[in-house]
C-alpha cells in the first residue's frame, strides 16, 4: 500500500470523491480515496435531499454514465418529487428527500465493493510534483503516497472557518477540522485562490414541533426515481411540512445583526446568490413580511428535522427565540444551530474542459474546489475528472460533452470559460439547448458513451438496449398508425377538443396540447402494439414528448449543429491574442488569460465581443 504506485489517488470523500472513486474503479484503474475521517464519507452536510430543477437532470446524466449518486438516492429515499409538472418538459426536475444516515452508508458500502479501491483516514497536506506533473500526495502524518494522477475534492475544507455570531472557529464542517497546507502550496506554483461562503440551516426535534397547524407537503406515487436501471421500491413515504416566517420573526433576527458576522464584515467569502440565509433575505425583500420555510425529515427513523430556508449565521440565541415565533414551532427544541462557513477555491478558469489543472498535469480538481455549490454539481464533476483521469492515463482522448449534449457539459464550459466569483449552482435557465436536455432522455444521450469508455455495467447495458429496440417500434405505430372517429372522439369531447371526421394519423393527435398519449391506449393500434410487447412508460412517454415538441426539439438541433461548427474551428495553441490589435483590449485580455482552443469557448468567455469573434475568424483565415 505504501511502496506501490497508484493510478489515482482522490482526495476528499464527498460527493466528488466518491463519483470520481467508484468510476475509476469501474474503468478497472487502482485508486486510493484520502480522507480526514472515514465516517462521513458521502455525508450530506447540507440538506437531506438530490436533485431539483436541473440538478435532478444532472443526477439522471450521472447515473447514465455509470455513477452512483442515482442508484443511491433511489434506494435511501423517503419521498420523492417530479417538480414543474405543471410545465414543458425541459422543466420537469426529479427530486427527492434522503434518508441521510442510509445514504452515507450505502455510498460507503458500495464503495468497499469495488475491489480496486484501498482507503485511508488522513489529512493531505502537500502534493509530490516533479517537472510541472504531480505523482503523488504527502499526509499529515507524514506518509508519502505515489501515483500517476490525483484528484483534489476538498469541498468546504480547506482553511476553512466557521462562524456562529461572534464566534469563529477553523473546521471543514461542524465539529470537523479544516484542511490545512494544500492552497498556500498551490498559490506557490501559481494558481489563484479565493474565498467564498456558504451556511446551513438549524437543524431541529420533530418531536416537539406542532404538525396539526402546518401545511403538509406530500411526495407523489410514482416509481419514476433517478436512476435507469428501474431500482425504485418506494412503498411509502414521509411528508415534509410547510411553515412561514412573520414580522415578529424578522424582527427579532433584526436585533441579532449587531453579532452577524456577515453584516460586520467578519465574512470576506462571497455566498450564494440563489441560497440566501433568512438575514439576507429580510433585508434585501423589507416588503416581504414572510417567508417560506420547508420543514425536512432527516430520515426514516430519526425524529431530526432540517428547517430548509431558515439558513443563518447569527447567534445561536438568537436562532432559538426567532423559530419559537414561527407557528408550529412555539415549542420547538434546537439540535443544533445554523452557521456559516468560508473556505479556500480556485477559480475554475485555471483547468482544461477535462478538469485537468493547466499548471501541473494530471491534477484534477473537482467540486466545490471549483467555486461550485450542491451535492449533484459536485458529483458530476468527480465523475468527469475520475473519467479523464482514467482515459489520461491509457493515453486517450478526454472526454469533453458540449453544450448541447448534457447539463454536465453546460456547467463545465460555464466554469471553465466564464469562472465564478460567486457559488456555481445549476438552473435549466443556463442551458440554452434544455428542450434536448430533458431528463426522461439522459440514456440515450449518454449511456452510448459509458459503453465506449466501460463504465456501463451488463445490466445498464442490457436495459438501454430493450429501450432503444422498443422506441424503435413504437415511433413508427405514431407516424404511421391510424385511428378512426369511433376509437378517439368520445376521449376528445371530454377534453373539449374537436372530433375527427376520418381516420387521422396517431401523431396528429398526439400533437393536440391537451391530447395525452394515454388517451390513445384503448385504439386498436396501441392495443396491438401492446399485446407483443408490453408497456414500457418511460419510452412511451419519451415518444410522446418527442411528437409533441417535434418544432421546437428541430430548431434547437439546427441551433447545436451551428455551435458545432464553432467548435470545429480551432485556434492554435501559439496564437498570439495580444498582437491582434483589431480586438478589443478587453477581449485580448479575457482571450490571453483564458487561451480558449476554440472559437466556440472563445464567444462564450464574459467580454469577448460578436465583433472580437469576427476579428479573430479573419485572423484565422476564415
Amino acid at each position: 500500500m505504501y511502496k506501490g504506485t497508484y493510478d489515482i489517488i482522490i482526495v476528499g470523500g464527498g460527493h466528488a470523491g466518491c463519483e470520481a472513486a467508484a468510476i475509476a474503479a469501474k474503468m478497472k484503474k487502482k485508486v486510493l480515496l484520502i480522507t480526514m475521517n472515514m465516517q462521513t464519507i458521502a455525508q450530506m452536510s447540507c440538506n437531506p435531499a438530490m436533485g431539483g430543477i436541473a440538478k435532478g437532470q444532472i443526477v439522471r446524466e450521472v447515473d447514465a454514465l455509470g455513477g452512483l449518486s442515482g442508484i443511491i438516492s433511489d434506494q435511501t429515499m423517503v419521498q420523492f418529487k417530479m417538480l414543474n409538472k405543471s410545465k414543458g418538459p425541459a422543466m420537469w426536475s426529479p427530486r427527492c428527500q434522503s434518508d441521510r444516515m442510509r445514504f452515507a452508508e450505502m455510498w460507503r458500502m458500495e464503495l468497499e465493493k469495488l475491489k480496486n479501491i484501498d482507503f485511508w483516514q488522513d489529512m493531505v497536506v502537500e502534493l509530490i510534483v516533479n517537472k510541472n506533473k504531480v505523482c503523488g500526495v504527502k499526509t499529515n502524518m507524514g506518509i508519502e503516497f505515489k501515483s500517476r494522477s490525483v484528484i483534489l475534492t476538498n469541498g468546504t475544507f480547506l482553511n476553512g472557518k466557521i462562524h456562529v455570531g461572534e464566534k469563529q472557529f477553523s473546521g471543514g464542517r461542524s465539529g470537523e477540522r479544516p484542511s490545512i497546507g494544500l492552497t498556500s502550496q498551490l498559490e506557490s506554483f501559481g494558481f489563484v485562490s479565493g474565498r467564498m461562503k456558504t451556511g446551513t440551516p438549524p437543524r431541529i426535534d420533530g418531536r416537539t414541533i406542532n404538525y396539526k397547524v402546518l401545511e403538509e407537503d406530500v411526495g407523489e406515487n410514482t416509481n419514476t426515481g433517478f436512476s435507469y436501471l428501474n431500482n425504485v421500491n418506494l412503498k411509502k413515504q414521509r411528508s415534509c411540512y410547510i411553515a412561514y416566517t412573520n414580522e415578529d420573526v424578522h424582527k427579532i433576527l433584526e436585533k441579532g445583526f449587531e453579532k452577524s458576522p456577515m453584516f460586520q464584515g467578519r465574512i470576506k467569502g462571497i455566498g450564494p446568490r440563489y441560497c440566501p440565509s433568512i438575514e439576507d433575505k429580510i433585508t434585501r425583500f423589507k416588503d416581504k413580511n414572510r417567508h417560506q420555510i420547508f420543514l425536512e425529515p432527516e430520515g426514516w427513523d430519526t425524529c431530526e428535522v432540517y428547517v430548509n430556508g431558515f439558513s443563518t449565521s447569527l447567534p445561536e440565541s438568537v436562532q432559538y427565540e426567532a423559530l419559537t415565533k414561527i407557528k408550529g414551532l412555539e415549542n420547538v427544541k434546537m439540535f443544533r444551530p445554523g452557521y456559516a462557513i468560508e473556505y479556500d477555491y480556485f477559480p475554475p478558469t485555471q483547468l482544461e474542459h477535462s478538469l485537468e489543472t493547466k499548471l501541473i498535469k494530471s491534477l484534477y480538481f473537482a467540486g466545490q474546489i471549483n467555486g461550485t455549490t450542491g451535492y449533484e454539481e459536485a458529483a458530476c464533476q468527480g465523475l468527469m475528472a475520475g473519467i479523464n483521469a482514467c482515459l489520461h492515463i491509457d493515453k486517450k482522448e478526454p472526454l469533453i460533452f458540449k453544450r448541447n449534449e448534457a447539463y454536465i457539459g453546460v456547467l463545465i464550459d460555464d466554469l471553465i470559460t466564464k469562472g465564478t466569483e460567486e457559488p456555481y449552482r445549476m438552473f435549466t435557465s443556463r442551458a440554452e439547448f434544455r428542450i434536448i436536455l430533458r431528463q426522461d432522455n439522459a440514456d440515450l444521450r449518454l449511456t452510448p458513451f459509458a459503453e465506449k469508455i466501460g463504465s456501463a455495467c451488463k445490466e445498464r447495458k442490457r436495459i438501454f438496449k430493450e429501450k432503444i429496440n422498443y422506441l424503435e417500434k413504437l415511433r413508427p405505430i405514431i407516424l404511421n398508425g391510424s385511428i378512426t372517429p369511433n376509437e378517439i372522439n368520445d376521449a376528445l369531447s371530454e377534453k373539449g377538443e374537436s372530433k375527427i371526421s376520418q381516420k387521422t394519423k396517431a401523431f396528429q393527435l398526439l400533437s393536440r396540447p391537451k391530447v395525452n398519449i394515454e388517451d390513445l391506449f384503448e385504439t386498436q393500434i396501441f392495443k396491438d402494439f401492446f399485446k407483443i410487447n408490453g408497456q414500457h412508460i418511460e419510452a412511451i412517454k419519451q415518444v410522446e414528448i418527442e411528437t409533441k415538441y417535434k418544432g421546437y426539439i428541430e430548431k434547437e438541433q439546427i441551433n447545436a449543429e451551428k455551435l458545432t461548427r464553432l467548435e470545429k474551428i480551432k485556434i492554435p495553441e501559439n496564437f498570439k491574442f495580444e498582437k491582434a490589435t483589431s480586438i478589443s483590449s478587453e477581449g485580448r485580455q479575457k482571450l490571453t488569460e483564458l487561451r480558449p482552443k476554440t472559437i466556440g469557448q472563445a464567444s462564450r468567455i464574459s467580454g469577448v465581443s460578436p465583433s472580437d469573434i469576427s476579428v479573430l475568424l479573419v485572423h484565422l483565415g476564415r
